[in-house]
C-alpha cells in the first residue's frame, strides 16, 4: 500500500483535480497487475487549494486588525472558488453534500472572523483553527471527485486520525496515538477496498482542538501517516520533475538528481531545498519507506527516489543548497576561555528565545552561528549580555555541498572550497558524518560561489533538466 500526497499546485482546479484522480487511477492498476501487489489504497493525502492558506493567514490578519468587512469578502472570494473546484464531482448526488458542507464550514468562518475582529487578536489556537480549513474542504472535495470517476473513496478527518501535541502552529505528531486513531478511521476504508483521502498539514490534541503542523506540513503529514500504516511507499506528488542539483533561479542548467539517500535528502532538506519540507523523511527514515518526488503534471518524468542508501555513482557529490537571508552571530567571551558550561549557557538563550540554530564554529573565546529567524535576535543578544559580548552581520547566505563522496574522499571536501576561488568565506563547517561541507559566505556573492561550484561538479555531464521541466530550487 503506498500513500500519494498532492501538494496545491496538483489540486489547484478542476485539471488538476482531473489529473490527480488519473495518477491514482492509475497506481491502482499498477498494483492490480503486479505479483503480489497490495490491492489495499492508495492513501490519498492532499493540500489545500493552490495559494488558500496564504489567503486563510490574511484572513487572520485583517480579522486581528477589527478589518471585519476585509476578512468577509475575502472568504466570500475562496467560498466562490471551491464551489467552482466542486464541478469537477459529475455526480449531483455527491457533489451536493460537499457543496453544502463548503458552505457550513465558511458560514462558520465568517462568525468566527467577526468575533476576532471584535476582539482584535488571533490566538495561535485560532490561527491553526483558520488555516486549517483548506485541507478540510480541499479533501472533501478528492475524496467526492474519486467516487463520482468511478474509484470509490472515503473522505477521514485528519483532526480525527492524526494526533499531536497542543503546540499550535507547529504541532508534533504523537505516533502511538496517531496509529491507533488510523487504525480506527482509514484502515476501515482500506479494509474495504476504498481509499482514504486525508487532508495533509492538519490534526487535533487528545481533546479535539484542530492543531496544524507548520507550514510545509502536508509532505510530513503524508510521511507519518506512511510510517503509521506501513506503507510501501511515499509518493510527494508536485509540479516539478524532483530535486534539483543547485537553484535554477542562480544556476544555469541544473539536473535533476534521480537517487538520493536518506541522509543526503536530510541535509539539502535542512539547508533550503524547497520540494521537500525537512521534516517529511523522519517518519520514513525511522520505517526505512521509500520516498518519491514526481510531477503531477508530467507523469512520465523519472523523479527523484530518495532511500535509504543509494547506488555508488561516478559523481561524489549529490547537489548543493543555498539558503539566502542568514544572519551571523558572533559571540565573544574570555569566560568561555578553558570553562565548561559555557556553550550549554549560550544554547539556552537561543531555546529560550525558540530561535534554532543552522551552522555552528567555536574557537578559544567565540562561538558563531548562523540563524535564519531574526526576529527575535534582540532579546537574544540581550540574554547572552550577561555573560558574553554578541553582535550581528545581516545579509549572508548558506551554501551546502552534499554527497555521500565527502565520507569516502578526504581530499574532496578542500576541492570545494577551492573551487569558490575568491569569494571571501565566512564560516566553514563539516559535520561528523562528513557527508556535506558548509560555508557561510555573504548574499551578494552567492551567485558567483554557487556557479563556481556547480560547474566544477555538476556541470560535467549533460544536463537532465534541460529535457525537463524546470524543477522547483534545491537552494532557496
Amino acid at each position: 500500500m503506498k500513500v500519494m500526497k498532492f501538494g496545491g499546485t496538483s489540486v489547484a482546479d478542476q485539471p488538476a483535480i482531473e489529473r490527480l484522480i488519473a495518477l491514482v487511477r492509475a497506481e491502482r492498476q499498477a498494483e492490480a497487475q503486479t505479483e503480489g501487489g497490495d490491492a489495499r489504497g492508495p492513501v490519498v493525502v492532499v493540500s489545500a487549494l493552490s495559494g488558500v492558506t496564504d489567503r486563510l493567514l490574511g484572513v487572520a490578519a485583517l480579522a486581528g486588525s477589527g478589518d471585519v468587512e476585509g476578512a468577509r469578502t475575502s472568504l466570500q472570494d475562496l467560498r466562490a472558488r471551491h464551489i467552482k473546484v466542486s464541478e469537477v464531482i459529475k455526480d449531483q448526488s455527491l457533489r451536493q453534500p460537499v457543496v453544502d458542507s463548503l458552505n457550513r464550514e465558511f458560514d462558520e468562518l465568517e462568525r468566527v472572523v467577526t468575533a476576532l475582529a471584535v476582539l482584535q487578536e488571533v490566538s495561535p489556537r485560532w490561527l491553526d483553527a483558520l488555516a486549517a480549513t483548506g485541507e478540510i474542504l480541499s479533501s472533501q472535495i478528492v475524496a467526492a471527485a474519486l467516487t463520482s470517476h468511478k474509484l470509490l473513496a472515503s473522505y477521514v478527518d485528519s483532526r480525527k486520525a492524526v494526533v499531536t501535541d497542543g503546540e499550535h502552529t507547529a504541532a508534533a505528531p504523537m505516533f502511538e496515538e496517531t496509529t491507533a486513531a488510523l487504525m480506527t478511521h482509514a484502515d476501515p476504508p482500506l479494509a474495504a477496498g476504498r481509499i482514504p483521502v486525508m487532508g495533509g498539514f492538519v490534526g487535533a490534541t487528545t481533546s479535539g482542538v484542530t492543531t496544524t503542523l507548520g507550514r510545509g506540513g502536508s509532505d510530513f503529514s503524508a510521511a507519518i501517516v506512511g510510517a503509521c500504516l506501513g506503507a510501501s511507499e511515499i509518493q510527494i506528488w508536485t509540479d516539478v520533475d524532483g530535486m534539483l542539483t543547485a537553484d535554477p533561479r542562480i544556476v544555469k542548467n541544473p539536473q535533476v538528481v534521480p537517487h538520493l539517500s536518506f541522509a543526503e535528502a536530510s541535509e539539502l532538506a535542512y539547508f533550503g531545498a524547497k520540494v521537500l519540507h525537512p521534516a517529511t523523511i523522519q517518519p520514513a527514515v525511522a520505517r526505512n519507506i521509500p520516498v518519491r518526488i514526481l510531477n503531477s503534471h508530467r507523469a512520465t518524468a523519472r523523479g527523484t527516489l530518495i532511500t535509504g542508501e543509494r547506488p555508488k555513482a561516478d559523481r561524489p557529490l549529490t547537489a548543493v543548497a543555498s539558503k539566502k537571508g542568514v544572519t551571523v552571530v558572533d559571540i565573544t567571551s574570555t569566560r568561555m576561555l578553558m570553562a565548561h558550561g559555557f556553550l550549554r549557557r549560550l544554547f539556552e538563550v537561543f531555546e529560550r528565545f525558540k530561535t534554532p540554530v543552522d551552522v555552528v564554529t567555536t574557537s578559544e573565546v567565540s562561538v558563531s552561528v548562523t540563524i535564519d529567524d531574526a526576529r527575535r535576535l534582540l532579546s537574544i543578544i540581550e540574554g547572552l549580555s550577561g555573560f558574553a559580548h554578541a553582535e550581528r552581520e545581516d545579509q549572508m547566505a548558506i551554501v551546502c555541498v552534499v554527497g555521500d563522496g565527502l565520507h569516502d574522499d578526504p581530499q574532496l571536501a578542500a576541492n570545494v572550497l577551492r573551487s569558490v576561488g575568491d569569494v571571501p568565506l565566512r564560516m566553514v563547517s563539516q559535520a561528523a558524518s562528513r557527508r556535506n561541507i558548509t560555508f557561510v559566505i555573504r548574499e551578494a556573492d552567492l551567485p558567483a560561489a554557487l556557479g563556481r561550484v556547480h560547474e566544477k561538479f555538476f556541470a560535467t555531464q549533460p544536463s537532465l533538466a534541460s529535457r525537463a521541466t524546470v524543477g522547483k530550487p534545491v537552494g532557496a
